[in-house]
């Protein structure tokens, strides 16, 4: 389990709680190379029968083949519709439209429509807005929880978002979804080892992207296990200290880098199935937890 909820998520999410009966619809920015890490499972408890758009952000640096069995999961939720952009194209643009279809024009009321724009931290959400805004109403950058105040962005004469700040929830119980979402810098590099981070990323790519790693590093054959190809890696990029060892800590940065940076080319870091997988052993995790809970309050009850 992964705890890392720093004070002001807290607040914003009290203020999503309070604001949430005034809006339409709810506008969820994910990350397109891990569609089901970076969706807030509190959002969803949150909205109940809000209407929402899941935008996966960062499509460029998505692999397109593992998101098309992700939009089609997420628009199997009750009221949600899906749109893929990123912030290199002009993508984003379709999402009044999007939000129109979603909030039909009602009779004796504003056309205006009033949507929460929510995410964890560092989806691209700031960037998002300030394109479709076009201005810059919004905190740019590529660390997590820049946005520390909600605000309220007229978008046109009938779209009015209310941005809030990026939201995580309290406790990470899927261990992989967090060394996911460190690893693309939802949770700031401070919060885990970024040692095991890189060994977690190494060990999925050469699972899942093995060719990159070869066109990338010029590395064969391809090492089989994380810590090899870290060494590897290390040994192509000059991460060595004196007497010719290794430097994990450099050439784990250098590996965390380049992944962020797109260097390793369009990549989804889970599908469907995997990510339900993994969510059926924190299922059994919690059932263990709870059975041994019971068992220590019948021992005390016995005494």
């Amino acid at each position: 389990m992964i705890q890392w909820y720093p004070g002001h998520m807290h607040k914003a999410s009290k203020e999503f709680r309070k604001i949430l009966p005034q809006v339409d619809l709810v506008i969820e920015v994910l990350d397109a190379r891990l569609p089901g890490s970076s969706e807030n499972p509190m959002l969803a408890e949150l909205r109940r029968d809000k209407p929402c758009i899941k935008l996966l952000n960062k499509s460029d640096l998505s692999d397109p083949e593992r998101l098309g069995p992700w939009i089609s999961n997420l628009e199997r939720q009750n009221l949600v519709k899906t749109l893929v952009c990123s912030t290199g194209d002009d993508s984003i643009f379709e999402l009044p439209a999007a939000c129109r279809s979603l909030v039909p024009k009602r009779n004796n009321r504003s056309s205006m429509i009033y949507a929460m724009i929510a995410g964890i931290p560092n989806v691209g959400k700031s960037t998002l807005i300030n394109k479709l805004a076009g201005r810059s109403v919004a905190r740019t950058g590529n660390e997590a929880a820049l946005t520390r105040m909600q605000q309220r962005i007229e978008i046109s004469s009938d779209l009015t978002l209310i941005d809030t700040p990026g939201m995580l929830w309290g406790n990470i119980e899927n261990e992989a979804s967090g060394y996911r979402l460190a690893a693309t810098g939802a949770i700031r590099d401070t919060a885990l080892d970024i040692q095991e981070v890189a060994s977690f990323v190494a060990e999925f790519l050469i699972e899942a992207y093995p060719e990159r790693l070869v066109q990338r590093y010029d590395i064969e054959p391809l090492p089989r296990t994380e810590i090899e190809l870290l060494e590897a890696i290390a040994r192509k990029r000059g991460c060595i200290v004196s007497g010719g060892r290794v430097d994990l800590e450099k050439v784990s940065r250098l590996l965390i880098k380049e992944l962020r940076d797109g260097e390793l080319g369009g990549l989804c870091m889970e599908t469907p199935d995997s990510f339900a997988a993994e969510w059926a052993e924190v299922e059994v995790i919690r059932a263990q937890k709870a059975a041994k809970k019971e068992a220590r309050k019948a021992m005390r009850h016995k005494q």
